[in-house]
């Protein structure tokens, strides 16, 4: 039985798993075989929620200082988690 891959990238308001999703994106590699998530909302409110879903975090935030006047710089979305689950196909 082939096991393919989906990727759910997560980026919260916060580095806690807690804290509210404001960003995502879902990468399937089971070309749509496997179960969806729905696009037009975030597919969980927090990454907390995902890891009870039974998804696997693989990589979190690494912690970066913050300085004056950085709210005002434009940057990559930071506090972003990797989640992963395998599908039997």
């Amino acid at each position: 039985m082939p096991v393919r891959q989906q990727i759910l990238y997560l980026w919260l308001a916060e580095g806690a798993l807690d804290t509210e999703t404001v960003g995502w994106a879902f990468h399937d590699g089971t070309s749509g075989a496997g179960p969806q998530l729905p696009e037009a909302e975030p597919p969980y409110p927090t990454g907390l929620a995902a890891l009870q879903q039974g998804w696997f975090l693989i990589q979190s935030p690494v912690p970066y200082p913050l300085h004056s006047g950085a709210e005002y710089e434009v940057s990559y979305l930071a506090n972003e988690f990797v989640f992963e689950r395998r599908i039997d196909l």
